[in-house]
């Protein structure tokens, strides 16, 4: 977009936003009826602080920067992504008048007798700064191209001469733009090319040249990612530690998540004082079945641990998918269990089936979803897909009590401790467990029997998950190291109110 029209929109955008002097100070308070993190400690009342506008904009610029940072890291997929603003907002409702009035006025003046090219030089001016920008350091040739073409003395002599040629400039503009673009710009350069008029050929441009700075930017991120690694690292934790000195019970629910950890881990013989596991190792052990369980939380009655609360939402969904895998790779299990030998080697037959279940589970999480009718239509399907396929291999009809017992068998796995998916739940948990130990050492774990039909999908959880843990652990370990250390070397089990 023409930086004048932005200017203009910004203008309005600013007096709207000004504040009056009524909210100079801000009273800061608790929020109302929430409990206070530390356990058994009674709240104090303490009179309201007054907190200047500059301060919470600081508070809130660092949380924004410190979310940022933490999702370019943690999720691969991160891109930048174009602005878009609501459909009839005041705001787009802005910037659209004011951009067709910058056109309008380019358009005016270009069919002036003679011609004057205020606003167009101002346009091209930005067009080289764009242009000049997407260049790199081995660029040497095209930059001296650049700034001889767009040369802007030189252009405002010919204007004032009368013999500057926007037509010519703007070819040169696109031919520059098809040298320097992504490839699936291509498109969009070849329809610049088609267009006539000045004022359009123009705008186009601009919507293009916004196209490439966000590839720009993403190829940038791409790039610098695994530089930042540490550097965001050493940011989150700067935070954090600065939040922490003014909150010191800011580490309860963390602290709470890895007592019940140790407990359940001695419970099951495999945290006690007889370890043979360096304190170092039984630390680590404790620490990776502690993020384990964060994929199974009730999240409705149990706060979540305060290191790990910027991902709570990706904990969800992520249990969410395993979920959903349990129950797929259950159903297909009972399948070929039930079914015998007479279907193993079918070629395509598991994708097909794979197929019919994934689509009866795909809005498995929705609240009006109901497992128990997806599974009863699922044992439906299956049945008929099965039979189809045994006749057509020439194999005996698929009989009236195989057929019932199928179903019943799927529609059993609705039950939390049903065998089978206890079974599958166990196993894709230890894959995702094993996964993470092994993360270190690059060295992926064997996929455990009966998760085979949905391998890649548990792989591809399983490196997500190790990612986000890895990263959490960078950024948080100094903090973890000290808790682990007082839970495990004191011996103390901790009481089962904590």
């Amino acid at each position: 977009m023409p930086k004048e029209a932005d200017r203009l929109e910004g203008a309005a955008d600013e007096e709207e936003r000004r504040p009056d002097a009524s909210e100079v100070a801000v009273s800061k308070r608790g929020r109302a009826n929430t409990p206070s993190p530390r356990r058994g400690d009674a709240p104090h009342a303490s009179s309201p602080r007054l907190v200047s506008v500059e301060e919470l904009m600081e508070t809130a610029k660092g949380v924004t920067n410190m979310a940022l940072a933490h999702e370019i890291m943690v999720n691969q997929d991160f891109q930048v992504k174009p602005a878009v603003l609501p459909e009839g907002s005041l705001e787009r409702q802005v910037k659209e008048i004011m951009h067709k009035a910058f056109w309008d006025c380019l358009e005016a003046q270009l069919m002036e007798e003679p011609q004057t090219y205020g606003h167009a030089i101002k346009l091209l001016a930005e067009i080289r700064e764009t242009l000049l920008s997407f260049l790199l350091p081995g660029h040497g040739r095209l930059r001296t191209r650049i700034e001889e073409v767009l040369d802007l003395p030189l252009i405002q002599q010919q204007a004032e001469n009368g013999a500057l040629d926007i037509g010519e400039l703007s070819q040169f503009i696109v031919g520059m733009m098809g040298s320097l673009c992504a490839p699936c710009r291509d498109e969009d350069i070849g329809k610049l090319k088609e267009v006539p008029d000045i004022v359009p050929l123009l705008k186009a441009i601009f919507s293009v040249l916004d196209l490439m700075k966000v590839d720009m930017a993403n190829f940038a991120l791409t790039s610098i990612r695994p530089h930042l690694m540490q550097q965001s690292a050493e940011y989150e934790r700067s935070k954090f530690q600065g939040f922490l000195e003014k909150h010191p019970n800011a580490l309860d629910y963390t602290e709470k998540w890895l007592e019940e950890t140790v407990r359940c881990l001695r419970e099951e013989g495999s945290c006690g004082a007889a370890s043979s596991d360096p304190p170092s190792l039984l630390a680590v052990k404790v620490h990776n079945r502690a993020y384990l369980r964060l994929l199974t939380w009730d999240h409705a009655s149990d706060p979540f641990p305060e290191t790990v609360l910027m991902d709570q939402a990706r904990f969800q969904e992520m249990h969410r998918e395993e979920e959903q895998l349990v129950v797929l790779s259950s159903v297909l299990l009972v399948v070929y269990t039930t079914t015998g030998e007479a279907i193993s080697g079918l070629p395509g037959l598991m994708e097909t089936l794979k197929g019919v279940v994934n689509a009866m589970l795909a809005d498995m999480h929705l609240p009006s979803f109901s497992v128990q009718e997806a599974l009863a239509t699922i044992g439906e399907k299956l049945c008929v897909e099965l039979s189809q396929c045994l006749s057509q291999h020439g194999y005996s009809p698929f009989s009236a009590d195989r057929k019932g017992t199928l179903r019943g068998q799927i529609s059993a796995i609705v039950q939390p401790d049903n065998t089978v998916r206890k079974l599958m739940e166990s196993r894709v948990q230890n894959f995702l467990l094993a996964s993470l130990e092994s993360s270190q050492h690059k060295t992926p774990p064997p996929l455990p029997g009966g998760l085979a039909p949905v391998g890649k999908e548990v792989k591809e959880l399983a490196v997500r998950f190790s990612r986000l843990i890895n990263f959490n652990k960078l950024v948080f370990s100094p903090f973890y190291q000290k808790i682990l250390q007082k839970l495990l070397t004191a011996g103390v089990s901790p009481s089962a109110g904590t």
